[in-house]
């Protein structure tokens, strides 16, 4: 009986999911997509196949607004999202309910727009990688800036024993190729998207109104990705990055929700319920679009 009750209690919960959903979709006028958890392998296949199930739906839009919340993940997996979304939308609008970091944050960079409200955040894009010895996750920025410090010591004759017996002992040279080609990737990801989405409609300068050209896109998306991949200004991976921040330091266009207070009731109450059920399931991960509740177990 009591399994019965809970069948009964999840199926009450999706049905109001859906149609929480269901409401965002009329108010956007777009196909919302959902999905809280790590960007990991196998991610793409799980956002893939919910995408190709909404758009075989009825009444499927050319707009999908994604709402996201993840720690981060794999650049490989967040660039072959980006892929399925632009496969199948025109224009995609990322929404950040609470925390899209490192890959997240870069995966968020491929939207036509991001939006948040005071409380959301991004994070720099330190890409992490998995450790050796299998028992979690090193970024790569902070690695590579570690080894260097130690290397310019050295270069000084200011190295201690200590410090030499680390250098020797941590730091593998096929490690920090890995980690130097993953930077570069997620500069270059950030320079693509920004220049070829985020900054598509920016045709005129704000102060001097000269003519905007693909190399000053280009130029200013580049700015914004090492910004992001700087470690001596965030000073560590998990820092979050408020929208008034990225405003204030990056100078980034970002649409805040909040001010539309019937918008953020809405995509409050839907994101809460989400997270809740999800954390009532036991699931690390859940993904949602019209017609498709799928959780997640990493």
């Amino acid at each position: 009986m009591s399994d019965i009750l809970a069948q009964d209690a999840n199926a009450l919960v999706q049905g109001q999911l859906d149609a929480a959903l269901g409401r965002l979709e009329d108010r956007l006028k777009a196909d919302v997509l959902a999905y809280s958890g790590r960007i990991a392998y196998g991610t793409d296949d799980i956002i893939r196949n919910a995408i190709e199930c909404r758009k075989m739906q009825k009444h499927s839009k050319s707009s999908l607004a994604f709402f996201l919340g993840t720690e981060g993940g794999y650049l490989q997996v967040a660039q072959r999202i980006a892929t399925a979304l632009r496969h199948h939308y025109r224009r995609v609008h990322f929404y950040v309910p609470d925390a899209a970091m490192s890959a997240g944050t870069v995966l968020v960079m491929s939207g036509d727009s991001i939006n948040m409200d005071y409380y959301s955040v991004l994070g720099p894009i330190d890409p992490q990688l998995p450790k050796p010895d299998g028992t979690g996750y090193r970024p790569a920025v902070g690695y590579l800036k570690k080894f260097r410090d130690l290397m310019e010591k050295a270069t000084k004759g200011e190295l201690t024993t200590a410090e030499m017996a680390y250098l020797c002992a941590k730091f593998d040279p096929a490690e920090l190729y890995d980690y130097e080609h993953a930077i570069k990737h997620s500069v270059f990801l950030l320079e693509q998207w920004l220049a070829k989405y985020k900054f598509r409609n920016w045709k005129v300068t704000k102060t001097k109104k000269l003519k905007v050209t693909p190399a000053m896109r280009s130029k200013r998306a580049a700015e914004i990705a090492e910004k992001l991949n700087d470690a001596d200004e965030w000073h560590s991976h998990g820092h979050g990055i408020s929208m008034e921040v990225l405003r204030r330091k990056l100078k980034l266009e970002i649409e805040d929700f909040g001010k539309d207070a019937e918008l953020s009731r809405l995509i409050r109450n839907y994101w809460s319920l989400m997270i809740d059920f999800m954390r009532k399931l036991g699931t690390r991960g859940v993904i949602h679009v019209k017609g498709q509740h799928k959780q997640i177990v990493w």
